[in-house]
């Protein structure tokens, strides 16, 4: 894999939508959040963001600082905790909750703002210039599933790659570039039909071979040449071309 590649996707979310994604992912109610439990979390998707050579803006990393903040005042007994002079309450908690709350709600309105465009442009429907286009497909697209539900599918596949203790046979492997992975996603998705997130890296044993992979299906994700669905929220996901495009066609040996 080259160095130099870097993953710049125009889907990439903030650290607050990481955080509400894992709450969510938890199913557990905002204000009873384990600070150890997600703190731990988000610095795993640091980690893979690492791995994957992902582009981080600031704000990353000064929401991991602050998880490792809060959660040190967490551990200490009260009565040694440092007071904290604009906090309104005794739960160092408190003031993260507080922006995921109001965050939650800017995005909540901004949904629904959405959808009211969407429902006034089908009340007043311009005259159409080019032929109807199919029905859109009932499932979820690449911008509804989201870059975390990826990583966390993607981190699933290095873990049971390590549980399997198979790392030692990357000494023997080849290496694989992006494009290479590219033209092989290319193929096996060639058919049309779905493809299971985890069959991509199906007969991989090594590391460094399921990040090339992942990163190719990235790519192509970007350039809109493939998408993913899933049924419904955190449900499995599923691989197939976006268009059946010349370009495409041209692409697969």
């Amino acid at each position: 894999m080259s160095a130099e590649y870097k993953v710049k996707l125009e889907v990439f979310e903030g650290p607050l939508d990481l955080l509400l994604y894992l709450i969510k992912r938890d199913e557990v109610d905002i204000y009873e959040v384990s600070i150890e439990r997600i703190t731990s979390q988000y610095l795993s998707y640091m980690e893979a963001f690492q791995v994957l050579n992902i582009d981080l803006a600031g704000e990353f990393i000064v929401m991991a600082a602050n998880l490792l903040y809060i959660k040190s005042r967490t551990l200490l007994p009260k009565d040694q905790q440092m007071a904290e002079p604009d906090a309104e309450e005794d739960d160092p908690r408190w003031e993260l909750i507080r922006q995921l709350i109001e965050y939650k709600k800017f995005k909540e309105a901004a949904a629904q703002l959405r959808s009211r465009q969407q429902m006034q442009e089908a009340l007043f429907p311009r005259a159409p210039s080019t032929p109807d286009l199919p029905a859109p497909d009932e499932n979820l697209l690449v911008e509804e599933v989201g870059i975390f539900d990826l990583i966390n599918a993607f981190q699933k596949i290095l873990k049971r790659l390590d549980a399997k203790k198979e790392d030692l046979r990357e000494i023997f492997a080849e290496n694989y570039t992006v494009a290479d992975k590219i033209d092989f996603l290319l193929r096996v998705t060639s058919s049309g039909v779905p493809l299971r997130f985890e069959e991509c890296f199906e007969g991989i044993a090594s590391r460094a071979e399921i990040v090339v992979t992942f990163l190719a299906l990235l790519e192509l994700i970007r350039l809109k040449q493939l998408r993913v669905k899933q049924e419904n929220h955190l449900a499995e996901i599923w691989i197939e071309p976006a268009t059946c495009s010349p370009a495409i066609q041209e692409a697969i040996p």
